[in-house]
């Protein structure tokens, strides 16, 4: 058969290669980006479903979990069935438009993410350190106006990347060597004068990223000290066990992202196919493993969703 020909005739057109050099590896890649993401709906769907219909998980703690599970159901979603019509179906073609409206809401999903866990971290502070007046600084209001906030926030920084983008014209070939119309890539295609994009770019990730983290680390640090003062053994294991959950989704998020752009920009002689790689794998992991932390460490939703399960049955 002869080869297919992927230049796109109309400029408006882009074409994703999916993994440079491990095309005839694309359909076996396919298996466990399917499974990913499947197990990531299926947990993050449990528990937006056990906490809806239990009323006694109608707290600021597990809406803030909704909160996560949405973003981490939206994250694979952005990217996954695309990659997968890559993968099985050679469709490699996306328009301008869509190319820029995936990049947005895949960068926007990221940073309400990253702000779901900065609130995260101030409702363990306030639970722990403030204990008494926890009920009246976080109520369920109160964290559907944050949630709100974080979303604005996220829509207000991230609106203006393929803003500038759009804006720009792009060198002649269209190919994009990723499975996904990811910023960095998109970027690099640009042929005008992309310096205030560059900058934006790059402020916008030290500001989101250095501010967040800030803000997680004062927290944390706040709440390691109240626990260390913490006289009970059984309240200290307790706050502790609270912590160290959302302690391990924040290494998952946080750390694979970190590797994985500190790779993009000064790894040189990685190869690109390890790039792509690591940055699907970034977008695929944190939403699969966080309901199975959630539901592993935290007792009241665990016995919930057991009972949810058996009720099924």
């Amino acid at each position: 058969m002869a080869a297919l020909n992927f230049t796109p005739s109309d400029p408006s057109t882009f074409i994703l290669m999916g993994i440079p050099s491990l095309e005839t590896a694309h359909i076996w890649i396919s298996i466990p980006f399917s499974i990913f993401y499947i197990i990531s709906l299926v947990g993050n769907f449990t528990l937006l479903s056990v906490v809806g219909k239990e009323q006694t998980l109608h707290k600021p703690m597990y809406l803030l979990l909704c909160m996560l599970a949405l973003t981490d159901i939206a994250t694979p979603t952005f990217v996954v069935p695309k990659a997968l019509g890559i993968f099985w179906f050679n469709f490699k073609g996306i328009t301008l438009a869509g190319c820029l409206t995936q990049m947005f809401f895949l960068h926007m999903v990221s940073v309400m993410h990253s702000s779901t866990l900065v609130t995260m971290a101030f409702d363990r502070y306030v639970a722990i350190c403030n204990p008494l007046r926890y009920a009246t600084i976080l109520s369920n209001a109160r964290i559907a106006k944050l949630g709100l906030v974080c979303l604005i926030r996220a829509v207000l920084f991230i609106l203006p990347l393929p803003l500038f983008l759009s804006q720009q014209p792009f060198c002649a070939k269209h190919i994009i060597p990723h499975t996904q119309c990811e910023y960095t890539a998109v970027f690099k295609m640009a042929c005008g004068d992309v310096t205030v994009t560059s900058i934006y770019g790059w402020v916008l990730m030290f500001v989101i990223n250095g501010f967040d983290l800030t803000l997680i680390a004062l927290s944390y640090s706040l709440i390691i000290r109240a626990i260390l003062r913490i006289s009970s053994n059984n309240d200290h294991q307790k706050a502790l066990n609270t912590c160290t959950t959302h302690i391990c989704v924040m290494l998952t998020y946080y750390s694979p992202g970190l590797f994985s752009n500190l790779t993009y920009w000064f790894g040189q002689g990685i190869s690109p196919h390890v790039h792509i790689m690591l940055a699907n794998l970034y977008l695929l992991i944190p939403p699969m493993l966080n309901p199975i932390i959630y539901g592993v460490k935290t007792k009241e939703l665990r016995d919930k969703v057991g009972k949810y399960i058996c009720c099924r049955r």
